[in-house]
């Protein structure tokens, strides 16, 4: 994403919460009063959008100083400032909502990586994200996704073919989806499918995927998988995968274990903003 995408995305954010004007802070804020604000967590977690956050505050008015306390990746403890604002207290006011949610959403996406990823780390799987993602928010999603320690699956149905069970349903079968995708893709373009028991991944290994997805499989049917692949192609482990299921999936010897609830539904991180001095 461009700073020039992301400006246009987050001007529209602000115009969608401000409307016509922001009247509580107009009927009650005198125009020419000006503040200073603190950013602080009140969580424990991984810090991940504070670039996003001043650009809200700044793109409202660029005389607005906004310094940040910490870069994205730091480890936040409730007492940590993330960063301090200094302006006009009408501006200050009226950037604050969106400003703390997107940091509230994408630090909270940066934790819940970094804990499922150093689950995996031991194992030498990689923790990935998915297309789960709010829309109008992947980018900034993956983005988070990365600080926190994970890597991003494909972007979006464009940079890779990844072939799920309606694919197969369609097309006639593996082979038959295998066959169609191999004569569309390029040399360059990567192609994975979703297999969901045995016979499936000699199916798979047959029509020459490059990587191949075992969904909702039990650990041990992930194991004897991965040691009838025998490196012939990239291994993922996908389907209901958390806290409580993930180091048994590393174990199992695959590659990659895909976690569509990194983006979907994670807890937002609890980040506050506080009017300190008024001047």
């Amino acid at each position: 994403m461009t700073m020039l995408d992301l400006d246009s995305k987050i001007i529209a954010w602000l115009q969608e919460d401000i409307g016509s004007g922001d009247i509580t802070s107009l009927a009650t804020v005198p125009e020419t009063a000006t503040a200073h604000a603190i950013i602080h967590a009140k969580d424990t977690g991984i810090l991940a959008g504070i670039e996003i956050a001043q650009r809200v505050f700044t793109l409202l008015d660029p005389t607005i100083k906004f310094t940040a306390q910490l870069e994205d990746g730091a480890e936040l403890t409730p007492a940590s400032v993330i960063a301090t604002i200094d302006g006009k207290a009408r501006t200050l006011l009226s950037g604050e909502r969106l400003a703390l949610n997107l940091l509230q959403h994408l630090s909270g996406v940066a934790t819940r990586t970094h804990k499922l990823a150093a689950i995996a780390a031991p194992f030498g799987a990689k923790l990935v994200d998915t297309r789960k993602t709010t829309p109008g928010l992947r980018l900034l999603d993956k983005y988070a996704v990365k600080v926190g320690g994970g890597a991003n699956h494909r972007l979006g149905l464009y940079d890779a073919i990844l072939i799920k069970d309606n694919h197969i349903q369609v097309a006639g079968g593996i082979k038959e989806a295998l066959d169609r995708a191999h004569a569309y893709a390029s040399h360059m373009t990567k192609i994975e499918i979703e297999v969901e028991d045995i016979a499936g991944v000699k199916e798979a290994l047959e029509g020459g995927a490059d990587v191949i997805m075992l969904d909702n499989m039990a650990p041990a049917k992930m194991a004897e998988a991965v040691k009838l692949i025998d490196h012939r192609a990239i291994v993922e482990a996908s389907g209901g995968i958390d806290e409580t299921t993930l180091a048994a999936a590393a174990q199992s010897g695959v590659d990659i274990i895909s976690v569509g609830a990194l983006t979907h539904s994670v807890k937002a991180l609890d980040i506050s903003m506080d009017i300190g001095e008024i001047k």
